[in-house]
């Protein structure tokens, strides 16, 4: 074989290796275009959530100046997924009470689950805190809020979801859920008596999402 026919035969092979790269490249294109048009038709929504009630088991506040905290609740939270063409996978989702920007129960895990077109969910966890310190700077209006026998608590929702669109599922996304909740401790005839010193609150209150 002449030094010719091997820089004519190297060359071909090139042209080969490049003919295969830019057909992985364009079918690849292909396909990442192809999901982005069907997820920007879709334009998937958040979920929403409902704090609809909240059972009081023990709230106590201890110290002097009071800066000791006990809390027992049962929660009530409902999610829907509004997409009727998408599903949401929750992987994660840890619920807990916070005061003034500061977190006063440990996490409750919602066991991992799948939520279908327009389906809700509804979930009932506790979450607790025992002898947990506030911080000084949140003592003054933690006593003030025992004397007034009212607080005002936030519920939250952390975790990770992914969508599924067909048989397509996303990569997974962080998921922040704040609920508001006002509970009146002075008026127990604000909610209900559910057991020996256990009152149960109905709120109904929209959470705002973010995802």
């Amino acid at each position: 074989m002449t030094t010719k026919e091997c820089k004519s035969h190297g060359g071909s092979s090139r042209k080969i290796v490049r003919r295969i790269l830019w057909s992985i490249i364009g079918f690849l294109f292909i396909v990442l275009l192809t999901i982005l048009l069907i997820w920007a038709i879709l334009q998937p929504s958040k979920p929403r959530f409902i704090l609809e009630d909240a059972t009081v088991f023990a709230f106590n506040v201890s110290g002097n100046p009071p800066n000791i905290l006990t809390s027992n609740f049962q929660i009530t939270i409902s999610s829907r997924n509004p997409n009727d063409k998408i599903g949401i996978y929750y992987d994660r989702l840890d619920v807990y009470a916070s005061y003034r920007n500061q977190q006063i129960t440990f996490r409750t895990s919602i066991p991992p689950t799948y939520q279908g077109h327009k389906e809700v969910n509804i979930w009932s966890p506790f979450v607790y805190g025992t002898d947990v310190p506030v911080a000084p700077y949140n003592a003054l209006g933690l006593g003030e809020d025992q004397e007034r026998g009212a607080m005002f608590l936030m519920i939250r929702a952390d975790g990770r979801v992914r969508w599924k669109v067909g048989t397509f599922i996303s990569g997974k996304y962080h998921l922040y859920v704040r609920c508001p909740a006002f509970i009146d401790f002075a008026d127990r005839s604000a909610g209900v008596i559910v057991g020996d010193n256990a009152v149960k609150y109905t709120i109904l209150t929209s959470c705002s999402v973010s995802v």
